[in-house]
């Protein structure tokens, strides 16, 4: 087995868990982990060297970027769970985490997973995303000051439409 495939290996743990923690769903996850893995695998003459790994990662966001775009061309349905009705605050432990992940923006999320979960540094997102790194420092902050917010119980500010 070559270097290549063996780092390609030894990522698809860490790649499971961004796509889990990404998506949301385990099944959406593997498949996108998959598809990521195929696209890596018959791209391996592209490959121009440097970090296996955020090369992964970058593959695998543009994958989830085009599934989301996709969804939102198709009405959302959402089922009502009996946990919606529970309260919220520090009571409701860890699903406010969960659900104040659920708030962020798509880009906020990535950004902030990245940096806690894979422990990426700032330039490899900025990598990965495809932005200046000011852009991702700019990014956490927001995500970071939106989890803070919800965590203590803080109405979300009405945005301002010019």
């Amino acid at each position: 087995m070559s270097d290549f495939r063996q780092r390609i290996e030894a990522a698809i743990p860490a790649l499971r868990r961004y796509a889990r923690a990404l998506t949301r769903n385990a099944e959406t996850a593997d498949d996108i982990v998959q598809d990521t893995l195929v696209r890596a695998l018959r791209s391996e003459h592209l490959f121009q060297g440097g970090d296996t790994r955020a090369w992964l990662y970058t593959i695998l966001t543009n994958l989830n970027r085009n599934r989301l775009r996709s969804l939102s061309r198709r009405p959302v349905l959402t089922l009502i769970k009996d946990s919606d009705a529970t309260t919220s605050g520090p009571e409701a432990g860890g699903r406010d985490i969960t659900r104040a992940l659920d708030e962020l923006a798509e880009e906020q999320r990535s950004a902030l997973l990245l940096v806690v979960l894979e422990g990426l540094t700032y330039r490899e997102v900025a990598n990965v995303q495809g932005v200046p790194i000011g852009t991702v420092m700019s990014r956490l902050a927001r995500a970071r000051a939106q989890i803070k917010a919800y965590l203590d119980g803080e109405r979300p500010a009405l945005r301002r439409v010019k």
